[in-house]
């Protein structure tokens, strides 16, 4: 598995976080539920380092900022408070943007497709949704009532609520189950559109290019 795990880092990456997105619901509400989520995000700190150190990027800025994510996170588990969990968020919403930029300075490396690129265009939309809901867990953090919902509308947004409305915004779903009230985080949101609709068009347009390329050859 750890073979497996060093040779096409980033498969292993998008269905880790595939798999999260369905047990991220049974981890609210319970500190049991708090612990595990702080150990799983260290779990997925690894599995981002190792997926930058496939790409072109620099390993050791990826390990400058998984290490301080890593130990708030594991105070976070020990302590059973969520009081550093903005500034741990903050870290991770770095690496993650890192990492998602490594994996597309990856794909765009060449003119050849691999298996393990195809799955870094799929862990590259993760790591990216995974960034901006970072980023909203510490504008929530900085401005209270920032997000609001049908349910609870004045209370702070669940880590899966954040999540939700990240990958809705970022591949323009839209359903508006969660929503930015607060200027700043409308722009913060406004930003990921844009995030969403330039990625698309460079995965589609990476692929044609491909396509006409092989055709010419």
């Amino acid at each position: 598995m750890l073979a497996f795990t060093r040779k096409e880092p980033s498969a292993v990456l998008f269905f880790s976080q595939l798999a999260a997105l369905l047990v991220y619901p049974a981890m609210e509400g319970n500190e049991v539920g708090r612990a595990l989520f702080s150990v799983l995000g260290i779990a997925f700190l690894g599995l981002v380092v190792l997926a930058v150190r496939s790409s072109p990027t620099l390993t050791w800025v990826g390990m400058l900022l998984a290490a301080p994510a890593s130990v708030l996170l594991l105070v976070q588990a020990v302590s059973g408070s969520d009081a550093l969990l903005p500034y741990s968020s903050a870290f991770e919403a770095v690496l993650y943007f890192y990492a998602a930029g490594g994996l597309l300075a990856y794909m765009l490396a060449d003119h050849e497709i691999t298996r393990d690129e195809l799955f870094a265009v799929g862990a590259t939309f993760t790591l990216v949704a995974w960034a901006f809901a970072y980023v909203y867990v510490v504008c929530q953090a900085a401005a209270p009532v920032s997000f609001t919902a049908a349910v609870h509308p004045t209370g702070d947004r669940s880590w899966v609520e954040l999540l939700f409305l990240s990958f809705t915004t970022l591949s323009s779903t839209g359903l508006s189950d969660v929503v930015p009230i607060r200027p700043f985080a409308r722009s913060l949101v406004m930003f990921e559109q844009v995030a969403g609709l330039a990625y698309v068009a460079m995965v589609v347009s990476r692929l044609v290019g491909l396509t006409v390329m092989r055709g010419q050859r």
